[in-house]
Parts: structure tokens; C-alpha cells; sequence
């Protein structure tokens, strides 16, 4: 069944969930403008530290949960791939690459989200996806790739590494499921990722002289708005939605992140970027349209099993 296909009110509950789990990708879109605006420079893995550890040990504080059993190791797992390895290696590309040929490399995440579907989940998207994550990429090329866009390499496989290990991500932490709410899980994996990546920070690029006000901003939004909030919802809706679905969602990632250079840098647009913006948009849409979704299940009693059967 797609997702128009649904009864009303689970259309419904399936527009709410896909808005706020939008809410992620759209605050992402923020952070190349705010990293080389706001952010000290050239401090991949201060930035990355700040971002994740403060706001994974106020929700830890928060909230007063602890994983259990096998939960540890799958936090760590997680921790990592989301935090402790993704936020240095995106931040690294932030200062090496224009935000429009980071976020270009991102948006080959539902292609890659679907291939890992497939092997690991045995869930094979509809061709419509896959067609608009096509379309959504190619989009999202002609919207941020100009002809004076610099292509250094080592940001472009720093981008290329950190898509592909929250694409895993996303599809581990569909096949593991959830056993605490997504802020409390949040917290988990924002503390490992936090508290892996402190010496790495303290030993390759020590404690900053001194920070300004303007920094002091920065780290805020991105830890709060960006992080603590952003990924609560975002792990919300990789519970509630499909893997492709979810992906999909990323393409707001870019069409954000030229929109802040357009308002905040006082970029422009051409003709070609225009198209690739009604691209990209199109493929969005469309591909949440036709992603699937399960059939609702009525609201039956339990059938009582035979005794001995669990």
C-alpha cells in the first residue's frame, strides 16, 4: 500500500511524522553556512566534540536511562557510526568543500540507504523510489554544482565515508528496532560518539585560545537545534518510517543548505540551479508518495494460543 493509498487518518499521522522527522535534515542544511561563519576555523574535531558531547550528557542527565543487555554494544555500534566517526569527517568536509558540493555527496545517501535494504532488511523499495532518489541526485547536482565549485579530495571522500556510515546507520537502527524512547536514545549515542572523540580532539588539536561570543553561538545552535533536537526526531522517524523514506528526506539537506548561501552569503542562483531545485523538490515529493507502507492492522482481539506455545 503507498502512502496515498492510506486511510485518512493514517495519511495523516504519516504527514506528521514525516514533518518532523524533515526537521533533521533541514537543520543540517544550516551547518555549512554556520561552520564557516560562526565556528573556529579549521577545528574539524572541536567542532564535532562540542556538538555531540554537551548535548549526549544533558539528555543523559535528562532523561536517567542506561542501555541494557545487548544495548551497550548496539549504543556503541551506533554511537559511532551517527557521532563518533560521522560529525568529524562531515565537519572535515564543511571546511574543505562549498556546502553545495558537500550536501551534493550526501544526497547519494537513499541510493545507498536502498541498497543496504535490500541485502540486510530484505526490503526491496519500489521502482518509483529508486527513480526519484535518481532524480533526486541529479537534482540536487544541477542545484549545487557551478562550474567554480572546488572538488578537493580529500573533503569529497571525508563526505562520501561519513554519508555511507549514517546510511548504515539508518539501517541498523531499522533492523534493531528501538527498546527506550528516541530521546533517550539520542543520549546514548550522542555520549559514546562525545566521549570517543574528546582525546582525539584534546591530542590532535588541543584547547582553543580563546572563543569568541560568535563561537559560543555557533556550538549552541548546533548542539541544541542542530543535534540534541535534530536527531530525537530523526531516530523517531527511522522508527516510524520506511529506510527509503527516511533518505529521501535528506534532499532538504542541500535545497537548505543553498537557500542560507543565497539569504546569508548573498549567493544567486541560475537558471540551471533553478531547475535542479524544482528537481530535486519533485523527486521528494514523489518519493514519499510512493513509498511503500504496510497495511493497517485492524483492531482485533488477540487470537488465544494453544497452551505450551509462546
Amino acid at each position: 500500500m503507498t502512502a496515498l493509498a492510506a486511510p485518512p487518518a493514517q495519511r495523516s499521522r504519516y504527514a506528521s511524522d514525516l514533518a518532523l522527522a524533515a526537521f533533521a535534515p533541514v537543520s543540517w542544511g544550516t551547518t555549512y553556512v554556520v561552520t564557516t561563519t560562526l565556528l573556529p576555523a579549521d577545528r574539524p574535531l572541536l567542532a564535532a566534540t562540542l556538538r555531540a558531547l554537551p548535548a549526549g550528557l544533558v539528555l543523559l542527565a535528562a532523561t536517567r536511562r542506561l542501555p541494557r543487555g545487548d544495548w551497550w554494544w548496539k549504543s556503541i555500534v551506533l554511537g559511532m557510526l551517527n557521532f563518533g566517526a560521522f560529525f568529524p569527517l562531515i565537519f572535515f568536509a564543511a571546511y574543505r568543500l562549498p556546502g553545495g558540493v558537500a550536501a551534493t555527496i550526501g544526497s547519494v545517501q537513499p541510493l545507498i540507504v536502498a541498497l543496504l535494504s535490500l541485502g540486510v532488511l530484505r526490503v526491496r523499495p519500489a521502482r518509483a523510489v529508486l527513480y526519484s532518489a535518481f532524480a533526486g541526485t541529479g537534482g540536487v547536482a544541477l542545484l549545487t554544482l557551478t562550474a567554480d565549485a572546488g572538488l578537493d579530495p580529500l573533503g569529497v571522500a571525508a563526505m562520501l565515508t561519513a554519508t555511507s556510515l549514517m546510511a548504515v546507520a539508518i539501517v541498523l537502527a531499522k533492523k534493531w528496532g528501538r527498546p527506550e524512547s528516541p530521546l533517550v536514545m539520542t543520549g546514548w549515542q550522542l555520549t559514546v560518539g562525545g566521549l570517543a572523540l574528546l582525546p582525539a580532539t584534546l591530542a590532535a588539536e588541543g584547547v582553543p585560545s580563546s572563543v569568541t561570543g560568535e563561537n559560543l553561538l555557533g556550538f549552541a545552535y548546533l548542539g541544541i537545534v542542530g543535534t540534541a533536537i535534530a536527531y530525537a526526531l530523526w531516530f523517531r522517524g527511522i522508527d516510524r518510517l520506511a529506510p527509503t523514506s527516511v533518505s529521501l528526506l535528506g534532499l532538504t539537506n542541500p535545497m537548505v543548505a543553498t537557500l542560507a548561501g543565497l539569504l546569508i552569503l548573498g549567493q544567486t542562483l541560475t537558471f540551471w540551479q533553478i531547475v535542479g531545485f524544482t528537481v530535486a523538490l519533485g523527486a521528494l515529493v514523489a518519493g514519499q508518495s510512493f513509498t511503500r507502507r504496510p497495511a493497517p492492522v485492524p483492531d482485533v482481539p488477540p487470537i488465544p494460543q494453544p497452551a505450551g506455545r509462546v
